[in-house]
This record gives structure tokens, sequence and C-alpha cells, in this order.
């Protein structure tokens, strides 16, 4: 499972069950730390996820941006809550990826803010689980 922490949505990704691709699931709307800790640790335990992908914003130059250290203290709770491996990875254009793909689909302004955020983390996971299998 992946997801693409913002400061108001978390975009939600899953792998098919060979790890082989992603697939987009839904943006959660973020309400308060404990209730989106919650909502988290239900979809780990509804999907069955074994582990978790957090992207990591960092600046275009690779440096720590201050959205880095809120996803970084999210990450952090999610490890004191859940019993999966996390991982993280540089998220660097996977919102400008997921916001062109939904352009040439002639998605509409308010279609896309719907869909960027699932699409987004679908294209982390997806780098993820690419790296992975070069890795073996």
């Amino acid at each position: 499972m992946c997801l693409d922490i913002g400061d108001k949505r978390i975009g939600v990704a899953v792998s098919d069950p060979f790890n082989s691709y992603s697939l987009p699931v839904e943006t959660y709307h973020r309400k308060n730390l404990k209730t989106d800790l919650n909502k988290i640790a239900e979809y780990v335990k509804e999907k069955g996820a074994t582990a978790l992908v957090c992207g990591l914003p960092v600046n275009f130059d690779g440096t720590p941006s201050v959205q880095t250290k809120k996803a970084e203290f999210f990450i952090e709770k999610l490890i004191e809550l859940l019993n999966v491996e996390i991982y993280t990875v540089d998220e660097r254009c996977s919102t400008c990826e997921a916001e062109e793909t939904l352009i040439q689909q002639g998605k509409s302004r308010q279609e896309r803010k719907q869909f960027v955020d699932s699409l987004a983390a679908a294209t982390i996971l997806q780098g993820f689980l690419n790296d992975k299998k070069t890795c073996k």
C-alpha cells in the first residue's frame, strides 16, 4: 500500500497481490492527526497490506522541505501505530505526472482535484515496485 501525504489530502494506492502493478484507491480528506492515523490503520487492515510505502516530498534539488518534515512526523506516528514495514521514497514529480495524465484524459480541474492524490500514490508505488524488481 502507498500513501501520498499532503496537508489536506492523502492519496492511497495498492498493488496487485503479485506486486506487479499499482492501482489508485482513493483520496482521503484529512481531519485531524488521530482520525487520520486511525483511517490509515483501517486501510492497512482492510487491504491486508504487509508493507506501507510513503512518498517523501523533497525539494527539486533533493533537499528536505517544510513538507518533508510534516510527512516525516506523520510517518513516525504511523510507525508507532502499525505493525507493518514502512518505506519512504522520493516522490518528486509524482503529482505533476498524475496531473499531466489526468489532463491528457480530459479531466476538468474539479475532477483532477478528486483523483490526483490517489494517482500520485499509484505513481509512487509503481516506481517502488519497479525498483524492487530491478534489485532482484
